[in-house]
């Protein structure tokens, strides 16, 4: 058997594909926080998936008063969210891999996200506002120095 002077496929891939990696894709200073972004993105994301749930299985969950207008059924509602969280977590991941269109798609989805909080806000005001608080810091963490990431 002879072996080869040069790497498997798949490293001689991996190999390029490293070395076409624009330097601040991976070292800049601010990379970090686009990766602390992607994580908190995936993160909300699985939380409404939970709520998702949850509205499919409790109908009591999101209880609102006499008062409040509440246009969905809790299946819709759960079904819905659970949408949503998995669009998150796949714009989390496309940050992970430092794509374009993920960092467009995640300031979008915070924005949205911070609008829908605040719907939820009557039913669950300390989960809303921690919700509103990640998404405000994932706004940040993916506009401050654009340039720089």
């Amino acid at each position: 058997m002879a072996t080869r002077g040069t790497l498997p496929p798949s490293d001689e891939a991996r190999v390029h594909h490293m070395a076409n990696l624009p330097p601040e894709a991976a070292h800049g200073a601010w990379a970090g926080w686009v990766t602390f972004a992607a994580s908190v993105l995936m993160l909300l994301g699985a939380v409404h998936i939970f709520e998702g749930f949850v509205a499919l299985l409790d109908t009591g969950y999101f209880a609102v008063s006499g008062d409040e207008v509440f246009l969905m059924s809790y299946d819709a509602w759960g079904i819905l969210l659970m949408t949503w969280g998995a669009a998150l977590i796949l714009i989390g991941a496309g940050l992970h891999a430092h794509r374009g269109w993920a960092r467009w798609l995640a300031i979008v989805g915070v924005m949205v996200n911070v609008v829908v909080q605040v719907g939820f806000f009557p039913t669950q005001p300390l989960l809303s506002l921690t919700l509103i608080a990640l998404d405000v810091t994932v706004l940040y963490a993916l506009t401050a120095r654009w340039a720089q990431v």
